[in-house]
């Protein structure tokens, strides 16, 4: 689907594989639209790249809707790439207590619930579009590796990103009247603003353990496949791993 004629909503586009994302549908003369919150560099990086900048917070219905709106002004809602998120490890029992609720709720609130609650706001918009190459519009969804092979300390992370997985296919069967495709990609090890937040040691024994190429993924590859979704117009309702044919280890 060609996006020269509408606007792009990226959720968490200030940093790491949101960023990318919005450079390249930029750079395929979308209008584009970076969501993050009031306190991230997004109102750098949309001038950078000739975008627009809406802080939202994406747990919250009324300014994701605000970014929505900002995107439908500029030009028809063509696209929605999910990739806010957050990935607060924890265990389920450390040091003689058992972890906080609020921890595992805060994880999937933000990772699952906002990255449904954007869906369906921005589904609404799509859905008045006029066709372009057989497509009202199309979603792509950011699960994680994690979804499959939780790691130690994950289980908030990997629930919600199996949740971004599992309600994948219902969403796309729900969606499919309205010409709107959704897809979800489940990256692996990449150079983001989460990972490198980890000691060198640590980030150069995950590059290691990617089986070819042995090294971390890097954002622009994530951004490339978001674009060949919106080229291929018969990849729907399915999850790409996009991960060197990673499996990751207990911990």
């Amino acid at each position: 689907m060609r996006v020269d004629n509408g606007s792009a909503l990226v959720t968490g586009g200030a940093s790491g594989l949101g960023f990318a994302t919005a450079s390249e549908l930029r750079r395929r003369g979308a209008q584009v639209v970076i969501a993050d919150l009031a306190t991230s560099p997004g109102q750098q990086k949309a001038e950078e790249i000739g975008a627009t900048f809406a802080p939202v917070d994406v747990t919250d219905g009324e300014s994701m809707q605000t970014a929505v709106d900002v995107a439908v002004q500029a030009a028809p809602l063509r696209v929605l790439v999910t990739c806010a998120g957050i990935g607060t490890p924890g265990r389920v029992v450390s040091r003689g207590a058992p972890m906080p609720l609020e921890q595992f709720e805060r994880v999937v609130r933000v990772n699952l619930v906002g990255t449904f609650n954007a869906i369906r706001l921005a589904t609404l918009a799509m859905a008045a579009n006029e066709p372009v190459d057989g497509d009202r519009g199309v979603i792509v969804t950011t699960a994680s590796v994690a979804a499959f092979d939780g790691q130690v300390g994950q289980a908030a992370y990997s629930a919600s990103k199996g949740g971004v997985v599992g309600m994948l296919l219902p969403v796309a069967r729900d969606l499919a009247d309205k010409q709107i495709r959704v897809m979800c990609i489940a990256p692996g090890t990449f150079k983001t603003p989460m990972l490198a937040s980890l000691p060198q040691d640590a980030q150069d024994s995950l590059a290691a353990q990617v089986p070819h190429p042995a090294r971390l993924g890097d954002p622009t590859e994530f951004a490339g496949l978001v674009g060949h979704i919106l080229d291929n117009g018969m990849l729907n309702g399915d999850v790409i791993r996009l991960d060197g044919a990673i499996r990751m280890a207990p911990r």
